[in-house]
């Protein structure tokens, strides 16, 4: 079979190899720390790594490298990164740990008198910038950049600056990537962007170089609560500026795409979850249906949702939106019992990582519970299909490459079974 037939095998819930997803969407990356330590561990040329997903640091995993890694899937997406710079004419750039990576050529960054990294929208150094890493970090963390809030005059244009129709350009962009994708034989999943709904780190817009309206973590959240009415016109609006979108989209990219990231809004923390299963039904689930069903109506694409933390509660209403996958299946945080997931919900979601716990076992456990981990995994949630293998989010920097091998090892080991 062609990973293309493997990935699909395994979203219709059939039983068969394990797709694995390595680099697909900025939620199921690796960081270019931990690229280019599993580089050099198979031998494979040392040259600086693109960083396709600058806000996480995540790099290009390269052809040579997926052959290592046994990768069945391959990710497409719009031309401008997070920052709103478009992915061409690389340049050299040093990070923090001394690592020399290529960035996009309008990646311009400044230091602040502490010498930490700062990001400007669009690489405009004009403007203020809208994020910030740290020198002891490896990542950016987005800056507040909210503005004087008048309930009295709230305009909710100022929430949808970022979501726009698409262009012709674009269109052809994504006509282009879907192309080359289709040609190698992997699965695709899509992030197209634009049907974000709410997502937190999408939120600060840190692609805008002057955002207006509510920006700010807490006050969104509060938002939910204190402006529902706000909340919901910004959703209706953007739904249907996503649906003509995807239209569009679709008429392009067709049968390329077998999945599409249509979410990243976390729902959970590590011990609950960020509201009330009545909130998500009355607040949210309403646009994710109208975008999923027209999905499924259209196309033959699946509904990818990513939501970290414990979203057990809400795993019946991501199934009633029309969600068809789940990511990244965070199986230590409470009540994801992957025993439990599966039983309960699998025969309505794909679980699209929870292979390895990236907080504890991943970074900080021996080979040995790698390996452990990722069987176990695998038995559980492969079983029947309905699984495509990934960690529990991004693999982050200084993880050991020991133990990213022995994950590595464990998967070939179960598929040879």
């Amino acid at each position: 079979m062609t990973s293309k037939e493997i990935l699909q095998n395994a979203l219709n819930h059939k039983s068969g190899a394990i797709p694995t997803d390595f680099g697909g969407t900025g939620v199921t990356g690796i960081h270019v720390q931990a690229i280019r330590n599993l580089r050099l561990h198979f031998g494979l040329e040392d040259h600086p790594i693109k960083i396709t997903e600058p806000y996480q640091m995540l790099g290009e995993v390269e052809d040579d490298l997926a052959e290592h890694l046994g990768l069945d899937v391959i990710g497409i997406g719009g031309k401008n990164n997070m920052f709103g710079i478009p992915a061409e004419n690389w340049k050299p750039m040093t990070t923090f740990w001394k690592q020399e990576v290529l960035v996009p050529g309008s990646f311009n960054t400044s230091n602040d008198d502490a010498g930490n990294l700062l990001i400007h929208p669009e690489g405009d150094l004009s403007v203020p910038p809208s994020a910030m890493m740290p020198k002891e970090s490896f990542f950016f963390d987005a800056l507040n950049r909210q503005g004087t809030i008048d309930d009295s005059n709230l305009n909710v244009e100022e929430n949808l600056e970022e979501f726009t129709y698409i262009s012709d350009n674009e269109l052809e962009y994504l006509k282009n990537e879907a192309e080359k994708a289709s040609q190698t034989g992997k699965g695709v999943i899509a992030s197209f962007g634009g049907t974000a709904l709410g997502d937190i780190a999408l939120v600060p817009g840190i692609q805008l170089k002057h955002p207006k309206g509510i920006r700010d973590v807490t006050e969104w959240y509060m938002s939910t609560v204190m402006r529902p009415d706000y909340i919901h016109d910004i959703f209706e609006k953007q739904t249907d500026i996503a649906l003509k979108n995807l239209e569009k989209i679709s008429q392009v990219t067709g049968d390329a795409v077998d999945a599409v990231f249509i979410c990243g809004t976390d729902f959970g923390t590590q011990d609950s979850q960020f509201c009330s299963v009545e909130t998500f039904d009355e607040l949210y689930a309403p646009y994710y249906k109208k975008i999923n069903n027209w999905m499924h109506q259209h196309t033959n694409w699946q509904s990818f949702k990513h939501s970290c933390g414990s979203v057990e509660p809400l795993m019946r209403s991501f199934i009633d939106a029309g969600f068809d996958i789940i990511n990244p299946v965070q199986i230590n945080a409470k009540d994801m019992v992957p025993e439990h997931l599966k039983k309960e919900y699998g025969k309505h979601l794909v679980f699209w990582g929870g292979g390895v716990d990236t907080q504890i076992v991943l970074p900080f456990g021996t080979p040995e519970e790698v390996r452990n981990q990722v069987l176990h995994a695998c038995e559980v949630f492969g079983k029947d299909g309905g699984f495509v293998y990934n960690t529990v989010h991004n693999i982050q920097a200084n993880v050991p490459v020991a133990n990213m091998v022995a994950m590595i090892d464990a998967l070939k080991e179960y598929r040879s079974r």
